[in-house]
């Protein structure tokens, strides 16, 4: 089977190759990435000797060059997981979203369209988010029947990328499945969301800034839960459906950050790190609060979280504390020098 992923070398996409890529040597994998300024060779440096797998430096937003490479390959799967994806980013400058997220898309899409006919049975997996459904009041969860309520430039997106893969399921009959995810959290994630931020700020003794009251909620999701649950959707689950992915851990941020001080005073030997919380104006269009109901997923194909909150999150603390290098050339922007050495502009 030819695997594509795309997006492979940041966070999440990252470690489903790193998880599923050295077990499936019958597998031919690969991995199509611009490496933008969130994804890092290092993420899968250890893939590269291997013989099922190879990289492919290209921008989705150029439908040449997604054509190329998909015609090339002729992938049997696509995970689709290339996205810009942070919220706040995505205020600054929404066009790029725009770009990748939606353009993106469609141009996978259309590619994929071009070379699949009925004799096949691939799947296009698309990895979508729950900030597409807007946001919740004191209670409730969003399910896979909850409507679209987008509020910011990223959620809006996604949105539209979701709505442009449903469209080729109905429209042309491709064998579209939709995954909606809640927060994840784990190794060799970009330091500006929330958990690592917080663990690296905590590390140095450096502000942890809280927007708001912190009383903005969250469900959190390990991120080697949400690869396997990806992995159970593309084998077994129905075409053209769309399936929410929880880790059923739904707190407010403050609470969060509270157990990472926690945690790091533990390993640091130290009384407390609770001063370091500092509170900074909310962002515009903050959702209050997302909580994910899995009982589809859990009920289709028996998956379940395997990776408590606790467990998880000092995974996630010891992986940064254990790897400064890969810190200090995310926060330099050194590796990005080498990129362009290497590879030259993404087309």
């Amino acid at each position: 089977m030819r695997i594509l992923v795309t997006g492979g070398s940041g966070f999440i996409g990252s470690a489903f190759l790193n998880r599923y890529v050295p077990n499936n040597s019958q597998h031919q994998f690969l991995n199509i990435d611009k490496l933008g300024y969130a994804s890092h060779p290092l993420n899968t440096a250890e893939l590269e000797s291997l013989s099922n797998y190879s990289f492919a430096r290209a921008d989705l937003a150029s439908f040449e060059r997604v054509q190329e490479l998909v015609t090339a390959f002729e992938p049997d799967r696509v995970f689709h997981f290339a996205a810009e994806s942070h919220v706040d980013r995505s205020i600054r400058a929404p066009l790029e979203f725009v770009q990748s997220n939606v353009l993106g898309t469609a141009n996978l899409l259309e590619a994929c369209r071009q070379i699949w006919d009925g004799d096949q049975q691939p799947v296009f997996l698309s990895v979508s988010t729950d900030e597409v459904f807007g946001s919740l009041g004191e209670s409730g969860a969003f399910s896979e029947t909850t409507p679209y309520d987008p509020h910011s430039p990223y959620s809006a997106s996604k949105a539209s990328a979701d709505h442009f893969c449903r469209a080729y399921y109905d429209t042309f009959k491709l064998p579209v499945k939709i995954t909606n995810c809640s927060n994840n959290y784990g190794p060799r994630q970009f330091p500006e969301k929330l958990i690592p931020l917080m663990i690296l700020n905590a590390m140095e003794d450096k502000p942890l800034p809280v927007y708001g009251e912190g009383l903005n909620v969250r469900d959190w999701l390990f991120v080697d839960d949400h690869c396997e649950a990806l992995w159970q959707v593309a084998e077994r689950g129905r075409v053209g459906e769309t399936y929410c992915i929880g880790g059923g851990h739904d707190v407010p941020n403050i609470e969060i950050v509270r157990g990472i001080t926690k945690l790091m005073s533990e390993r640091r030997g130290v009384a407390s790190l609770d001063h370091l919380i500092t509170f900074v104006k909310d962002r515009p269009g903050h959702d209050f609060r997302y909580a994910i109901d899995s009982s589809k997923l859990r009920t289709e194909l028996g998956w379940k979280p395997s990776c408590t909150f606790e467990e998880g999150l000092a995974r996630t603390m010891d992986w940064y504390l254990g790897n400064p290098e890969w810190v200090r050339q995310v926060r330099s922007g050194e590796y990005q020098q080498w990129i362009e050495s290497h590879y030259g502009v993404a087309h």
